[in-house]
């Protein structure tokens, strides 16, 4: 007579079940085939058997977790519904994180499809934690780079089992080999996707999801175990900073270039100090960056996928725009021809326009809905009135009272236009039709943070709005020193409202993300 162990060996053995078994048993892949999970919610009873055995396997610590059990539930007691989400990467045929990694360190091996990550390679930028639509990079702080999930791949190669698959009592996990064509051509849509993670088309997850047909019915009604849950976005100052000054030497630049060509026509040409003036809230911005990487020593890397990635025509191009404004300080020094000169500032207004919109184009993506709005470009833009105010303060400073007056009207304009962009990024939350679920808790971080947002806004009305219509009273009526002291609080005060508005911009981001548990969230 067999015993129950024995039985339950031969059921395994009959059945074909991945789960328990140190081998795995898995066909050739053929042609443009690999491999991918298969996740079974009808199995799945929520032990987190595969969370601990991941970590375990990765020798990851507990705050660090590579596939994660999310808790949904449905319905009005007694008649209500469970259903409980295990993922870890998707190993998507498009992978958002290997698309946007700007050192290029994932790679999708060609023989089996797994999206693997190069750790020696990375930088720690984290860009991919933010690109990744389903919250499967991690950052990890004690090696001060991203990791995540590769499928075991080792184990694979040898025939053994991944660690989830093993250890999974209910054999909710299973590892197959999906035709990419075929799943694209229309499995996707039916068996991609599950209640509160984006569509499967976004980044063509391979994912299979198996769902009983209560599940199905109810995917619409499935509410996350953690809705309670809210928490605030890394802060990341050194960002908030390097964002903000490289936005304001952009707008001091016009304001240069602007001065530079009006000269042509009679008026007082713009000195070497200005030149060097608008360059230096560049010069300082860039290398603060560095701090928000993990391994800021490998910085120069960011450049290397400028074909995909944003991020490295971010760092190509403002590196470039601030080379080239360090070079028309020298040009301004040895009295080159004017002309020459406004044709090499035509060219560094161009590389900063570029590195402005690679900037803010970092943020446009789609796990990131609250950063994923026209209103995002136009407000990065938008920060150029401070570089407006600053020239406005450096020409009155310099004796060049007649530009003070256009530079402030300028600014005048670009700070109204300034406070539109604003006004429509806030209230585009109060009416969001997509992703509604991740823009009203942004809205309520916001709440939040009211006395940062109050900062903000009353910083904004005085610094950018009402001591500059000041300063022009003042400049009319000849009180010179009284406008120089009130247009420098205007300058620092716009700058305290920026970089109050850049804060927010953070910390008020909510991802798109799997659902998390009742107690811990979605554990990032």
């Amino acid at each position: 007579m067999q015993t129950p162990l024995e039985s339950f060996i031969d059921h395994k053995a009959e059945t074909g079940m991945q789960c328990g078994n140190y081998s795995i048993d898995l066909p050739e892949l053929q042609d443009k085939e690999q491999y991918r999970f298969h996740f079974d919610a009808t199995a799945c009873v929520g032990c987190r058997c595969c969370e601990v055995a991941c970590n375990e396997q990765n020798n990851n610590p507990a705050d660090i977790k590579w596939r994660r059990v999310g808790e949904m539930e449905a319905g009005v007691f007694p008649n209500v519904l469970q259903m409980f989400n295990s993922m870890s990467c998707n190993h998507c045929v498009d992978p958002a994180c290997l698309i946007g990694c700007p050192t290029e360190s994932y790679i999708k091996i060609d023989e089996t499809g797994i999206v693997v990550h190069d750790d020696d390679t990375c930088i720690g930028c984290q860009y991919c934690t933010w690109n990744c639509p389903y919250g499967v990079p991690t950052y990890h702080e004690e090696r001060n780079i991203v990791t995540k999930c590769h499928m075991c791949h080792e184990r694979l190669d040898v025939g053994e089992s991944p660690a989830c698959v093993q250890a999974c009592p209910a054999g909710a996990i299973m590892i197959e080999a999906v035709n990419v064509d075929a799943w694209l051509a229309g499995d996707i849509d039916e068996q991609g996707n599950m209640p509160h993670l984006v569509d499967a088309r976004v980044t063509n997850s391979t994912t299979r999801y198996t769902m009983s047909d209560a599940q199905r019915v109810e995917m619409e009604n499935m509410q996350k175990a953690d809705e309670h849950i809210l928490k605030p976005f890394h802060a990341e100052i050194p960002l908030v900073f390097m964002t903000t000054l490289t936005q304001i030497s952009l707008g001091a630049f016009i304001a240069l270039f602007l001065g530079d060509l009006f000269s042509l026509f009679g008026l007082s040409e713009p000195s070497v100090m200005m030149a060097f003036l608008v360059m230096i809230p560049a010069a300082l911005g860039l290398p603060l960056s560095a701090l928000h990487l993990g391994r800021p020593i490998l910085a120069l890397t960011a450049m290397k996928n400028w074909k995909n990635s944003w991020l490295s025509r971010e760092a190509i191009a403002l590196g470039a725009f601030t080379g080239m404004m360090s070079i028309n300080v020298l040009l301004y020094y040895l009295e080159v021809s004017q002309f020459l000169r406004i044709i090499f500032e035509v060219l560094t207004l161009g590389m900063g326009l570029f590195g402005i919109y690679a900037q803010a184009m970092i943020y446009r993506i789609k796990a990131r809905p609250s950063w994923n709005r026209r209103t995002t470009n136009m407000k990065f833009f938008g920060v150029a009135y401070v570089g407006l105010l600053m020239m406005a303060l450096a020409s009155a400073s310099a004796g060049i009272n007649e530009a003070v007056s256009p530079l402030l009207s300028v600014a005048l304009l670009s700070a109204m236009a300034q406070a539109f962009f604003s006004y429509e990024d806030f209230r585009t939350l109060e009416n969001a039709k997509e992703d509604d679920y991740e823009l009203g808790k942004t809205k309520r971080l916001y709440a939040r943070f009211s006395k940062v947002h109050y900062l903000r806004k009353g910083s904004f009305v005085i610094g950018a709005i009402v001591l500059p219509l000041l300063v022009s009273v003042l400049f009319s009526a000849g009180l010179i020193s009284s406008a120089l002291l009130f247009l420098s609080a205007a300058v620092l005060l716009s700058f305290i409202s920026e970089l109050s508005d850049r804060y927010l911009f953070y910390v008020t981001s909510v991802p798109l993300s799997m659902a998390g548990g009742f107690f811990v969230g979605n554990q990032r």
